[in-house]
């Protein structure tokens, strides 16, 4: 069974996914999610995804949108 309230951070590079993980609380998944730019987002190709699982709703993403 899984939490209701889960966050899936997916990393892909020209559109492989290289790394990703799950959260329970939005807080630590945005936190994360900065984290992971900073590391990550300067490689060519990079773009980082967060979902929100029981909706499947686009969070953020990097590169930003709009």
């Amino acid at each position: 069974m899984t939490s209701p309230h889960r966050f899936h951070l997916l990393l892909t590079v020209g559109g492989r996914r290289v790394q990703h993980g799950w959260w329970g609380s939005e807080v630590t998944a945005r936190d994360t999610f900065r984290r992971w730019v900073g590391k990550y987002g300067s490689m060519p190709g990079a773009r980082l995804t967060l979902t929100g699982e029981d909706t499947d709703h686009v969070l953020v993403t990097w590169p930003y949108n709009g």
